[in-house]
């Protein structure tokens, strides 16, 4: 098991002082810079590159870190190329080597892996050109700073959700569909998952039929896997930890073909609009709200310090770390809090403009919408 990542008790306070005045993850509307000063003019401190993994397998990427990502560099005066791999290796290290060879001031990457996000740090390295690894810590890298959500707290949460769930069946059985084994952040949600429920198991409170890694966090495989273990225990299983909620969509899509959706809680992370929906009909139990708003400020933040070659600037920020045990090193970071969502609180996602209620209070969840007050 790989070393934890250490979150330092001043994060909340960094966090705060970096997203003062700004609402958490709200539909980006505007300037994000600091509310002291007037933003730079778009462009007037150079480019930014900003490569994003895929699209694949979650929505996110397009549809909230791009567009804020986009909002929050143009406040601090950049201009912004932001580019999107699309699951593709070979495409990932071509578009670094553009931006690159463009003399881009910094570059945020969210690397597809840790061996493709280490190489191109270390080349815009050896060209001068900072490097914020983004969401994802790429081990062995060479990246100075992160920006991330605290990621075994992800996983704690994760597993406290479905420890909750199944705290009345004592004996209960647990499925775990993790992420990619090449993802350090799935690392991290497992850790963190085992926090909580390793020792449960050891007393024998829950039973662990089987953890699965899921390669490149492909739904339709982890649906797969899922299934066949499923089927080796008999058909029956207590609870399940799926590490994100595109995996437990697919999770829930053999819970109903074998009959068993709403009876068995299945985790999730991201608060996607399926996810949210799957929690109001009752398929799914949970999922991790992370306010992509103030990763999204953060790494620009970051970027603006680090373009103007301010390292004191970028220490001040970075208050946690984060540890690197393939490169042996300690990487300062900007790690932000979690948030634990069920039925109860599905509408604290919606009131912070992270997903529009009509993006999944349709059908039959449209009259649980009603009763929460979900519009």
């Amino acid at each position: 098991m790989r070393t934890k990542t250490l979150t330092l008790l001043a994060v909340a306070a960094s966090a705060s002082m970096i997203l003062a005045g700004c609402g958490a993850n709200s539909t980006p509307s505007g300037g994000t810079g600091d509310s002291a000063s007037a933003p730079a003019p778009s462009g007037a401190n150079g480019t930014v590159g900003v490569i994003l993994p895929e699209t694949a397998t979650s929505a996110r990427w397009e549809g909230f870190d791009k567009p804020m990502l986009q909002t929050a560099l143009t406040a601090e005066g950049f201009s912004v190329d932001i580019q999107n791999a699309q699951g593709d290796v070979q495409k990932f290290s071509t578009l670094a080597d553009g931006m690159i060879a463009k003399g881009v001031k910094v570059l945020i990457i969210a690397a597809i892996n840790g061996e493709v996000g280490g190489a191109v740090a270390a080349k815009a390295k050896a060209a001068g050109i900072p490097t914020i690894d983004y969401d994802r810590l790429n081990l062995g890298g060479s990246s100075d700073y992160y920006v991330s959500f605290d990621n075994e707290k992800v996983g704690a949460l994760q597993g406290q959700g479905l420890a909750t769930a199944l705290k009345d069946k004592p004996g209960a059985t647990v499925i775990e569909i993790e992420g990619a084994p090449t993802d350090n952040n799935a690392t991290l949600f497992y850790n963190g998952q085992q926090t909580v429920l390793k020792p449960l198991y050891a007393a024998g409170t829950l039973k662990l039929i089987r953890s699965q890694p899921i390669d490149d966090w492909d739904n339709q495989t982890g649906g797969q896997a899922f299934e066949q273990i499923l089927t080796g225990a008999g058909g029956t299983v207590g609870g399940v930890v799926a590490a994100n909620d595109g995996l437990a969509g697919a999770v829930i899509t053999v819970l109903k073909k074998n009959g068993l959706n709403g009876k068995v809680p299945v985790t999730g992370q991201d608060a996607t609009a399926d996810g949210l929906a799957a929690i109001l009909s009752g398929d799914q139990y949970m999922t991790v709200f992370k306010p992509i708003k103030q990763e999204a400020e953060g790494a620009a933040k970051l970027a603006s310090a680090l373009a103007k070659g301010d390292k004191a600037a970028a220490d001040a920020l970075a208050t946690a770390v984060s540890k690197d045990p393939k490169g042996n090193r300690d990487v300062k970071s900007i790690l932000l809090q979690p948030q634990l969502i069920t039925k109860d609180n599905v509408k604290t996602v919606v009131t912070e403009g992270y997903v529009k209620a009509t993006e999944f209070c349709t059908g039959a969840v449209a009259a649980v919408c009603t009763s929460l007050g979900i519009s």
